[in-house]
């Protein structure tokens, strides 16, 4: 059995911001409840020429957003009106339905976008929005790791979860190696956002990794060695198997296709996500749904 499959992330860019979509990908659509991975530049962006998202809505996920390199303005239909800075998280529990936009307020970017899967018990609570300006930080051998939810080596994230995470950035200035302990019964993601690795598991298993690309490793494992010839960074997510069917389409995390053709159809009408006000445009609005197969 191989405990290692590759997958190759999609390029695309999203409110003028190149993006690597490392999930969700043909063959993986989730890593625990992790079901959506955007990194998102690093960029310099020509003046005038600003990242700008306009309204849009979620429902059913939580958006977990990890800045690294500069600033973005998030206002969302709640009334919250919040700068994430570099070394923060912004955390959306859409729940039911909730409506956000998103603004650059430097030129240089850099940030990891993510969604997190609500389980049904959570799926239609209410929303809300936390913001956590100090995580923990870790050395971890010659890495330097931000454990950005979940726990490891006796640290713990305040950043909560509806199900187990564990989500962390590892980065070093150059040559570096670390020995990370893993949960047996989770699953693992680890996509570069910048430089090379490689990887070997307690079974003897070894990857190399680079940017564009997401390694996922099966449950089993408990150790995890990484070695970097020079400067790296990139991001460890993982989870239990998520046991629920889910269906993704544009913004929105579902069951069935009756029901995002009914999310669609209500934000489309304006009804159940709120406003979100003092974003100078327009609201985006939802593409006709096609046809979808159930989960």
């Amino acid at each position: 059995m191989a405990w290692i499959e590759r997958f190759t992330a999609k390029q695309g860019e999203v409110g003028g911001l190149p993006i690597s979509r490392a999930l969700p990908v043909v063959g993986r659509r989730t890593v625990g409840a992790w079901c959506f991975m955007d990194h998102a530049g690093p960029a310099t962006l020509a003046p005038g020429q600003g990242m700008r998202v306009g309204p849009h809505p979620h429902t059913g996920l939580q958006t977990f957003s990890w800045m690294i390199e500069g600033e973005i303005l998030h206002r969302d239909s709640l009334g919250s009106e919040q700068v994430l800075r570099a070394g923060q998280v912004n955390l959306m529990t859409a729940g039911r339905g909730i409506c956000h936009s998103e603004e650059s307020l430097t030129d240089r970017l850099q940030l990891a976008q993510l969604w997190i899967a609500l389980p049904e018990h959570s799926r239609f609570g209410p929303p809300r929005f936390e913001h956590f300006a100090e995580l923990p930080q870790l050395s971890l051998g010659g890495f330097a790791g931000t454990l950005l939810v979940g726990s490891h080596g006796g640290a713990r994230s305040p950043v909560p979860s509806d199900t187990e995470l564990l989500g962390m950035d590892l980065a070093c200035a150059a040559a570096a190696e670390a020995e990370l302990a893993l949960q047996a019964h989770f699953e693992h993601g680890l996509m570069a956002l910048e430089g090379e690795l490689t990887l070997q598991l307690d079974n003897g298993e070894t990857a190399s990794l680079q940017p564009g690309e997401l390694l996922y490793l099966a449950p089993g494992q408990t150790r995890l060695q990484l070695r970097s010839a020079a400067a790296a960074r990139l991001l460890l997510l993982g989870g239990p198997p998520f046991p629920e069917p889910l269906l993704l389409w544009w913004n929105f995390v579902g069951r069935s296709p009756d029901e995002i053709r009914r999310f669609a159809a209500d934000w489309n009408a304006g009804q159940g996500f709120g406003e979100v006000r003092g974003y100078d445009g327009e609201r985006l609005l939802a593409p006709e749904v096609p046809a979808l197969r159930a989960p």
